[in-house]
């Protein structure tokens, strides 16, 4: 069976100092901490824009605008759950699944992309969960099946497992993706940075401590 119609999200706050990032210093400051969301950012961008899509959204927090050929939507909802079942609901497209990916694994590669669309030609939903219990991708077959996510707790250990069983619930077979390490800490970065040593994150690591 090919692979559906894709549609992919990229949910991300604007780079801001103070505001993005934080738990990355010490060892950075605020301003270094904000350029290397940027740079991870950037690299996340490259990625989706090369992977086949029929359309390309930036649901956002804060005032970035999309990249060029992309849309924009801002993020809206009380929480992250609500947020997260906000920005599948305001992109739905007719007949087109939807991949919503963050802006914290800059090791996201076009592989990725590839294997999640082909996994919904037979599932209703793909996870990628994270190494610390969350989840850095959701594909729906289905958008409207997103409102699950209002009843997930956010940011917890348990909230990739919570997900998943979630979906379930609503009968929807969930494929995996493979697990892949979020950066919050300086730890996380160095460790992922491992995984990318060419892109723009891993330099602006590099960079930040010499300035």
């Amino acid at each position: 069976m090919s692979a559906p119609r894709l549609q992919l999200l990229l949910l991300a706050k604007t780079p801001v100092p103070g505001r993005v990032k934080t738990r990355l210093c010490p060892p950075y400051t605020p301003e270094q901490a904000a350029t290397v969301a940027a740079a991870m950012l950037a690299d996340t961008v490259d990625v989706l824009t090369a992977a086949p899509a029929e359309r390309r959204t930036l649901v956002v927090d804060g005032d970035l605008v999309a990249p060029p050929g992309w849309h924009r939507r801002p993020q809206r909802g009380d929480g992250l759950g609500e947020r997260l079942a906000a920005a599948y609901a305001d992109t739905a497209l007719p007949g087109v699944a939807t991949l919503l990916v963050g802006m914290d694994t800059p090791q996201l590669r076009l592989g990725h992309i590839v294997s999640a669309a082909a996994a919904l030609a037979t599932a209703g939903a793909v996870l990628g969960v994270a190494e610390d219990g969350g989840w850095w991708a959701l594909g729906l077959r289905d958008p409207a099946t997103a409102h699950v996510l209002r009843g997930v707790p956010m940011s917890t250990s348990d909230t990739g497992a919570a997900t998943r069983a979630a979906l379930r619930r609503q009968g929807l077979d969930v494929a995996g993706l493979p697990t892949l390490r979020d950066v919050d800490t300086a730890e996380d970065a160095w460790a992922v940075a491992a995984e990318c040593p060419h892109g723009r994150f891993t330099r602006s690591l590099e960079t930040a401590l010499v300035a």
